[in-house]
């Protein structure tokens, strides 16, 4: 299951694992994008292997009748990829109140991985990959303004999402100790995929150096197959590119792992939104 699977690496991904026979459900906000990869994947006879479900993840109710939907339908969830997110220049706020980037890139990865923990562990290698860049200081999280209501930059909620996406993967591992899931967060390396968004002038400039400079999609699909194929025997795993991340150092610490999960239930809560 690959949330963000209707371009970029998800789109590639979710194309390997039909070739090679796997069933395989995509999850993103374009209709037009998600039939495309269904027609790829047709093209081949793979049509019957593959779901597209439409949803703006930036909804935590929308998240929710996902995860729902994918638990009724499917008993076991080998994989699950966390790989949506959308830049925005400017600050959004969502009909449910929350500012877009937090709702799409942290909160829909919080709901989809405790979601779906029971469909998992049945499988036989589970995995959770979450395609972020992981490390850095705790020095970036604004823990009196998670949602940057005041002072928005951009570039700076992007890098936060990053950090909360550690502590998420902290704090999955200490809530589900005995679990056989294995949460890994991966930085595939600057990739040129679609980088959707909405972009200003100055940031629009940024983004098309960065595609001319990114690697094929291919090279960042084979760091990901790697993991997900032979996932590493820790509970809890980071690498950036090839390069493992040490996830016992500040940058993971397990005070504020705990912080950010009480935040989140309490932010839930506040919404009137249940929370996991």
């Amino acid at each position: 299951m690959i949330t963000g699977g209707t371009d970029g690496m998800g789109k590639a991904l979710a194309l390997t694992y039909l070739r090679r026979g796997d069933r395989v459900v995509i999850i993103g906000t374009s209709a037009s994008k998600g039939q495309a990869v269904l027609d790829a994947a047709g093209a081949f006879g793979a049509g019957a292997r593959i779901e597209f479900i439409r949803a703006d993840l930036s909804l935590v109710t929308e998240n929710r009748r996902v995860i729902e939907q994918l638990a009724a339908t499917y008993p076991v969830v080998d994989a699950l990829v966390l790989g949506a997110r959308y830049y925005r220049a400017a600050r959004f706020v969502t009909s449910e109140g929350f500012e877009a980037n937090f709702a799409l890139f942290y909160l829909s990865r919080y709901l989809f991985g405790h979601g779906l923990v029971n469909r998992m562990e049945p499988a036989d290698a589970p995995a959770i990959l979450d395609l972020a860049g992981p490390g850095g200081d705790l020095s970036g999280i604004r823990w009196d303004d998670l949602q940057f209501a005041h002072a928005y930059d951009p570039d700076a909620v992007m890098r936060q999402c990053g950090k909360l996406s550690d502590l998420l993967a902290v704090g999955f591992t200490r809530r589900y100790p005995d679990s056989r899931i294995r949460y890994i967060i991966l930085h595939p390396g600057l990739t040129a995929t679609g980088f959707t968004g909405q972009y200003d002038a100055a940031s629009a400039e940024l983004v098309a150096g960065m595609r001319e400079r990114g690697q094929p999609v291919e090279a960042a699909l084979t760091r990901i197959l790697r993991h997900l194929d032979h996932p590493p025997t820790a509970p809890f795993s980071a690498f950036m590119q090839d390069n493992p991340i040490d996830v016992h150092g500040e940058p993971f610490d397990h005070e504020a792992a705990d912080r950010l999960a009480h935040l989140t239930t309490t932010l839930l809560r506040a919404a009137n939104i249940s929370g996991t």
